[in-house]
């Protein structure tokens, strides 16, 4: 290919850009990190017309400030690695607000495709938009699309490597006589001088004026000039006088006004609103008193859906390893004890529940394709606000769900840095996909009656820890006001079977690789040591530590402390350790450990509480910056455990548990 473009996708949440990235780039995408920092970077190829199109999906941002780890990193890579234009998606539905990060890519001098998406709900509320007066006003291509149906995609690429061709930026927005000389005296102060990010004088010159943090505090060649610095406080104090307002406040202001006027020429709006469908739902699943119950009945009813459903193909795979089992008892020495307890036994009784995973992860991906899940955050708001968090702490908190390191990476997205330190330490108490396997098995095996109830109480009792110890953590460790809460709600809308598909894989295909990897490669440690007959000594040393909790033996203690390293790895050492399927694995605990449904309770409870996984104790301390508040989140995770453990097991035995 001789032309090469790379095209960066920019939009706020919600507007499809997801969607936009799988049908530009299909299977041919990775994911890896932005440089220097955990969260995740999306990138993508695609051949059109001759054109090699490199496409890099940005964070969803609602602007490019410097107020969140997301919004730096999308102006950084636009300014620094200077793509040949930017894909802005816009919801149409909702123009007037996805606008106003237009106009802050448009103030950057860097050519922009204008993406008119979701256009058949806006056609449903009744808007009229005028693609051609849009692009006239703007200066930039506009092309409207509804991706959720591939309509309008191969017209985007189209215009891409028209634009990238031409390499036209759009208009310029004009902010008034005031603000521009102030603009004007800055900028070219900045002429000839090396700029931070390699941006333009103008851009600069705009930032410095809205007080910019990272423009102001983290370049010195900014800061320490002095003349700079000068002609800055007197263009401050001299808008502020004649605006009666600061200047960031008035270049706001003069964007939305100069939106407001791109909606008069180009939109036309029904002469009456209309009671959308969102509308009337909300109306009852974010009723100030329906709005929890509805959401926990959502979560019990779905974890009793992916019960119910996986339990056929759950034992079609306990079968098929069972055969297997069958097969290699004729193998004799050490290789057929590996065979048999090691692969066999151990990957397998992690395998099995496959099923039940993917099943949980589609039925998560349905809730938030279709609108609720963003519903969710908002129901829990006001309990938030009384444990000094708000909302948007709950949006990471119910990523914990599918695994709780971008979970905890997700938390760049709260502003207040006390706020997302709290969010970051409680996190862990959400129950991650890889704990399931842990509750499934002893559920399945002790509970068969009301798998589904147990289940969603363990994910009901970390929603509860993590409430409860955040606002403890607010009121003792970390004080001071938290921060506001101000979150988008998205139009219901269908789930598409691609979509969902798309989604389920991305967080199923992390538990086979781990699996096929991690998981693999400690039940064949475990294995080695239990078969060398290491493993013993070491359990029988730790065992007494979890006597008061019932699962005293030192079986259950080794496989706490590998599930340290993998809570996947939990099932698997105990088929190793007990030398069973999964199949078998509850009938063993209870025979050959004596396990009663009350020690399996309080298993499950200690599995739910201590610290996830090796990989979350390495993002907390990279999102923390410090192992001080690592090492507390290790530490009160594994007493409270006990604690609660300890409890459920003592008091259970008081009533004949």
């Amino acid at each position: 290919m001789d032309k090469k473009i790379t095209v960066a996708l920019a939009g706020n949440p919600n507007t499809g850009k997801t969607t936009i990235f799988n049908a530009l780039t299909g299977a041919r995408q990775h994911v890896g990190n932005w440089p220097g920092v955990t969260v995740e970077k999306r990138e993508g190829n695609r051949e059109h017309k001759g054109a090699a199109i490199h496409v890099v999906d940005l964070p969803g941002v609602y602007s490019l400030t410097a107020y969140s780890l997301d919004e730096l990193i999308a102006r950084r890579f636009i300014l620094e690695e200077k793509p040949d234009l930017v894909a802005n998606i816009i919801d149409a539905s909702n123009l007037e607000r996805n606008l106003y990060l237009t106009t802050q890519l448009l103030e950057m001098g860097i050519p922009v495709v204008l993406v008119l998406n979701m256009m058949d709900m806006a056609r449903s509320r009744g808007l009229q938009i005028d693609p051609e007066k849009l692009s006239t006003l703007l200066g930039v291509p506009v092309v409207p699309c509804i991706a959720s149906r591939g309509e309008g995609i191969d017209a985007v690429m189209d215009t891409i490597v028209s634009v990238a061709a031409e390499h036209k930026p759009g208009v310029s927005l004009n902010y008034g006589r005031e603000v521009e000389h102030a603009i004007s005296t800055i900028e070219e102060l900045l002429q000839n001088r090396p700029l931070p990010h390699k941006a333009t004088p103008r851009w600069t010159a705009i930032k410095l004026l809205e007080d910019d943090e990272d423009m102001i505090e983290g370049h010195d060649e900014i800061a320490q000039d002095a003349a700079i610095s000068e002609a800055r406080m007197k263009s401050l104090a001299h808008l502020s006088n004649v605006y009666g307002d600061e200047a960031e406040t008035v270049i706001a202001d003069a964007r939305y006004g100069f939106i407001s006027g791109l909606m008069k020429d180009a939109v036309r709006k029904p002469a009456t609103q209309r009671v959308s469908m969102s509308d009337r739902i909300d109306r009852v699943v974010l009723n100030r008193w329906l709005g929890i119950p509805i959401f926990l009945a959502v979560l019990y009813g779905l974890f009793q859906l992916a019960f119910t459903v996986s339990i056929p193909f759950m034992d079609w795979i306990d079968a098929g390893f069972g055969w297997l089992a069958e097969r290699a008892i004729g193998v004799e020495g050490w290789f057929g004890a590996l065979l048999r307890d090691g692969i066999i036994g151990g990957l397998g009784s992690v395998l099995v529940f496959v099923p039940v995973i993917f099943l949980l992860y589609i039925a998560l991906s349905i809730l938030e394709d279709c609108g609720y899940m963003a519903r969710a955050a908002f129901v829990m708001d006001r309990l938030m606000h009384k444990i000094g968090l708000h909302g948007r702490s709950f949006v990471p908190m119910m990523l914990g769900f599918g695994c709780n390191v971008p979970a905890i990476m997700a938390t760049r997205t709260i502003e207040n840095p006390k706020d997302r330190l709290v969010t970051i330490l409680v996190n862990p108490l959400m129950s991650c996909g890889a704990r399931l396997p842990v509750y499934a098995l002893l559920a399945g095996a002790f509970f068969t009656a009301h798998q589904g109830l147990v289940v969603f109480s363990m994910y009901a009792i970390g929603i509860v820890l993590a409430i409860l110890l955040a606002w403890i953590f607010r009121k003792r460790l970390v004080r001071g006001e938290s921060g506001h809460f101000v979150m988008e709600l998205p139009p219901y809308r269908m789930p598409t079977i691609k979509g969902v598909a798309l989604h389920t894989w991305e967080r199923g295909r992390s538990f086979l690789v781990r699996a096929g990897t991690i998981i693999f490669s400690i039940v064949i440690v475990i294995w080695a040591l239990d078969y060398s007959g290491a493993l013993e000594p070491i359990g029988r040393v730790i065992a007494p530590i979890f006597a008061p909790t019932g699962f005293g033996q030192w079986q259950s203690a080794v496989t706490l402390v590998f599930g340290i390293l993998a809570k996947e790895v939990v099932v698997g050492t105990f088929g190793t350790l007990l030398g069973t399927g999964e199949a078998g694995i509850g009938a063993a605990l209870g025979s050959q450990l004596g396990w009663t449904p009350l020690i399996a309770y309080a298993f499950m409870v200690m599995t739910l509480i201590y610290v996830p996984c090796m990989a979350t104790i390495a993002v907390t301390r990279r999102e923390t910056g410090s192992w001080k508040w690592t090492f507390f989140m290790i530490g009160y995770t594994l007493v409270l455990g006990w604690i609660l453990a300890t409890l459920i097991f003592q008091i259970g035995r008081l009533f004949g548990g």
